[in-house]
């Protein structure tokens, strides 16, 4: 039984909030599968005698000497911030209940 892409999309749609159109979904669900077909194809490569790597050149990395230095005021660093409360970002709750996973 193939697996229904679709029914995923919904989900991730329904938790992010997302109002999409059919063909939206439809094309969204296919490159979902697109997508794990890659990833099932790449699992499949003989990767014997190749050594991991993070970065594909050899390079050192440049770090830069830590300084202690004033930060930017609060005020200014959320002033872009829609709501605030106590100096922090105030955002909607989000929670998934165990009936809306089902």
């Amino acid at each position: 039984m193939p697996f229904d892409f679709g029914k995923e999309v919904d989900h991730v749609a329904r938790l992010a909030r997302l109002s999409l159109e059919e063909d939206e979904k439809e094309r969204m669900a296919g490159q979902l599968s697109d997508i794990l077909k890659t990833a099932r194809r790449i699992q499949e490569l003989d990767t014997t005698g190749i050594e991991p790597t993070s970065h594909v050149t050899e390079r050192p990395a440049v770090l830069r000497e830590d300084r202690v230095r004033p930060s930017l005021p609060l005020d200014k660093a959320l002033r872009n911030a829609p709501r605030r409360e106590k100096g922090f970002v105030k955002v909607p709750r989000i929670t998934v209940s165990e009936q809306d996973q089902k």
